[in-house]
């Protein structure tokens, strides 16, 4: 693997002519499914590709992700890059890797970055099956897509990561929940790197430090686009109740099969929101 000191440019750039070369459209989004959360999005234009065909490292596979991507147009004319399935640094990825896709769609030309995930509710509020549209996140992974050398053309060294969240889309998420009578609630991500779970005084720390979910995703890959001067939106679905929040032992399967029953509302969400040509500009 790479040395996080190592600069991933010359990797990317490969990347880049290799997708130029097979003819594929240059993507304006970049939209990521998470654990057991692909949904179907329409017709592809290409694939379902490996994510190994584009990818310089080797795909090591997790329950329920496909490690796959297609390019679909959910509005005509708007190719996106439809990633079903992510790469996790509890896989032993480093930050370059994790984010890999990410700043290749961002140097084919993509805008947006819209992610879901599957979280742990650490709000006693919030109930398996919920939808939570990130306001925040808190970065516990002990890892930044941003360590090393990186071209100064993709952003600053230091970049802020105030609204990283951005709140016109924000806005305009809510604004399409609302008109599907969808139950979409906010809150704050935390990212630790897994892939155990949280213990319960974890748990209590987490919920102490203004955190309402906590995952093993979504933080560096925010952090990559925000660097790179994309706009990002995401979404997680409670699938369970933290250790301590709730009585039950927490399970993988139990992630996948809140998933399955949360797709019909996630594809509809997501159908309005990429079909809508404001989240574009």
């Amino acid at each position: 693997m790479m040395s996080r000191l190592d600069s991933p440019a010359p990797s990317l750039e490969a990347a880049v002519e290799a997708w130029h070369g097979r003819g594929w459209p240059a993507p304006k989004a970049l939209v990521v499914a998470g654990s057991g959360l692909a949904v179907d999005l329409g017709p592809p234009q290409v694939g379902p590709r490996a994510l190994q065909e584009i990818l310089p490292f080797p795909v090591h596979g997790i329950i329920g992700h496909a490690h796959a991507f297609e390019i679909v147009e959910p509005l005509s004319g708007v190719p996106i890059i439809y990633q079903r399935g992510r790469i996790h640094g509890y896989q032993g990825y480093d930050g370059h890797q994790v984010v890999f896709m990410v700043r290749l769609a961002r140097l084919l030309g993509a805008q947006l970055l819209l992610m879901t995930n599957a979280a742990g509710g650490l709000d006693p509020a919030f109930k398996a099956g919920d939808l939570v549209m990130l306001s925040d996140h808190i970065n516990l992974t002990g890892s930044n897509p941003l360590l090393g050398s990186l071209p100064p053309s993709w952003g600053v060294q230091f970049p802020g990561m105030e609204d990283a969240y951005d709140p016109a889309l924000r806005s305009l998420l809510r604004e399409k929940a609302e008109s599907l009578g969808i139950r979409l609630q906010e809150g704050v991500y935390i990212s630790v790197l897994g892939p155990s779970y949280e213990t319960p005084a974890e748990v209590r720390a987490f919920r102490d430090m203004g955190a309402q979910l906590v995952g093993m995703s979504t933080v560096q890959e925010v952090i990559a686009a925000q660097h790179m001067g994309m706009r990002c939106l995401c979404m997680s679905l409670v699938s369970n109740l933290a250790a301590g929040v709730s009585p039950e032992p927490l399970h993988h399967e139990e992630v996948l099969q809140a998933g399955r029953q949360a797709a019909g509302d996630i594809r509809r969400l997501l159908e309005a929101t990429l079909r809508d040509e404001r989240v574009y500009s």
